[in-house]
């Protein structure tokens, strides 16, 4: 059902113009409910009441049956069999409106009520379990959250492989094989770097201090807008776990303050406006269309860890940092060589969105092979937890001491998001390459980022890749904007320059 007409534009009037603008008007609509939808999300996280989840699992389940009655129009079928795209942003559309008809008109309408109640009210429970270190009031929704995602995921198969259907709402055209192809060349070279590097017997040095909070949030509200975060367009907040909502001119962000972790606050906020930078950036004529966000998860991630870490992390972005903090905070006791080793310090932890770059995938492959195996009914929710202390162990060579350094540290599958973890890795590869493709086309960027100026990055990935939305497939995103295919190649490369520099291996 995937027909994405390239035809000559059709003559005014006729019946193939006529079905296209009927369906982009249709579409239109959807994209702005779908947004409010997202919207509601961001308020459950940042300042709804905590005695409202009921109220508003009720809520979300409601718009969800006006959202699924939308896609699975059966008028969306006719139109795209009549519809002629204009040009090749039309056809792009055309696209993506048929793939997510198709899936859509597969998933019973009560069956995608239903789901959308469960995970609001799982999200809560989540929150809640994770301040408590209670995994046991978390597994009953789980488990209702799994079903309800295998149930949706066989209704959209039909026969197929449930964990590969998922993955298509995340990265458009990949597969668990292909992954596991990925993950099985990185994790080697991932554990022999971490390991060389550990037993070098050369720390970098831990910052160490109390920071206040609203100098640790005015701080990254400017590294934010140096990133280019349009603040007319958007919003910091603070939440449990850090996100990104919205698109086009309403794009929020999320982070989290320790006042004895200034970098958790600073690279939170940088991460996510990478996810945010992209939406803002997508070009105004694609608002509120089938293209008019991110070409998938992966790409979304490339833009957030680049901006993060082969940027914000780098030595003269650090070096700008080092003198922006001391202004801000006093002596931070170590000169910018020191504080560019503590910004990129390798160390033993449990949180996935506190890893180094090294160890980062690490954290993503234990969550794949583990939510894999609950979707394709190999792994009980009931034994995750004692699975998830297993491989962490087997991984990093420590034991998890409380559920929320361990399963219960992520939002992500109390909100269904199954098939989305493996985009982080996905990201980083792209990223990888993005990385090197705009350092050979920018070869003056030290300068500006020593300067604590990453605009000429930020312009640079507006334009490859950013503007363009979706117009692209995932992969052919990347390719369009590096000239090649992507690669794990230059990610490890990067990895191992960097972290051999910082621990003289």
């Amino acid at each position: 059902m995937n027909r994405s007409r390239t035809a000559a534009t059709p003559a005014p009037g006729s019946d193939g113009a006529a079905a296209f603008a009927a369906l982009m008007a249709h579409q239109r609509s959807s994209e702005a409910l779908g947004q409010i939808a997202g919207r509601l999300g961001w308020d459950q996280e940042t300042v709804m009441p905590r005695g409202a989840s009921e109220q508003r699992s009720v809520e979300t389940a409601a718009l969800e049956e006006v959202l699924h009655a939308r896609r699975s129009d059966p008028r969306v079928g006719e139109w795209l069999a009549r519809a002629e795209a204009p040009d090749a942003a039309g056809a792009a559309n055309l696209r993506e409106i048929a793939r997510q008809h198709e899936r859509a008109a597969r998933v019973p309408a009560a069956l995608a009520s239903e789901l959308a109640r469960v995970i609001s009210l799982a999200q809560g429970k989540w929150a809640a379990a994770r301040a408590a270190e209670d995994t046991g009031a978390f597994l009953p929704v789980l488990s209702e959250v799994v079903a309800l995602r295998r149930e949706e995921a066989a209704a959209i198969a039909r026969g197929g492989d449930l964990y590969d259907t998922l993955l298509q709402d995340y990265e458009p055209g990949t597969s668990a094989a292909a992954i596991e192809t990925l993950f099985a060349e990185l994790r080697p070279g991932l554990r022999a770097l971490r390991d060389r590097a550990l037993g070098a017997g050369k720390a970098p040095p831990v910052l160490k201090g109390r920071f206040a909070p609203e100098q640790q949030r005015a701080l990254a509200q400017l590294i934010a807008e140096r990133f280019g975060y349009d603040m007319a367009r958007g919003r910091i907040d603070i939440a449990v776990h850090p996100f990104s909502s919205g698109s086009g001119d309403d794009v929020r962000i999320t982070t989290r303050v320790d006042p004895q972790d200034p970098f958790n606050c600073i690279y939170s906020t940088v991460h996510e406006v990478g996810h945010a930078a992209y939406e803002q950036n997508v070009s105004p004529a694609y608002a509120l269309s089938a293209i008019g966000h991110g070409a998938s998860m992966g790409v979304h991630e490339s833009q957030s860890r680049l901006y993060e870490n082969q940027l914000a992390r780098s030595r003269p972005f650090t070096a700008w940092l080092h003198a922006e903090m001391s202004r801000r905070f006093g002596d931070l006791g170590m000169d910018e060589a020191e504080f560019y080793g503590a910004v990129n310090r390798l160390q033993r932890g449990f949180i996935r969105t506190e890893a180094d770059e090294v160890q980062y995938n690490l954290h993503v492959m234990l969550r794949f092979e583990l939510e894999r195996s609950l979707i394709d009914g190999s792994l009980a929710v009931g034994d995750l937890e004692e699975a998830w202390c297993v491989r962490f162990h087997e991984d990093f060579g420590h034991a998890v001491d409380r559920p929320s350094n361990g399963m219960l540290q992520d939002v992500h599958w109390s909100v269904g998001l199954f098939g989305y973890f493996p985009t982080y890795t996905l990201g980083n590869v792209y990223a990888g390459c993005l990385n090197a493709a705009l350092r050979r086309d920018l070869p003056e960027l030290d300068t500006a980022l020593a300067q604590g100026d990453p605009s000429p990055a930020t312009a640079w990935l507006g334009e490859k890749v950013q503007r363009h939305g979706a117009l692209r497939g995932p992969a052919e995103t990347i390719a369009h904007a590096t000239g090649s295919a992507p690669t794990a190649a230059p990610l490890l490369s990067y990895l191992d320059d960097k972290f051999s520099g910082i621990y003289g291996l």
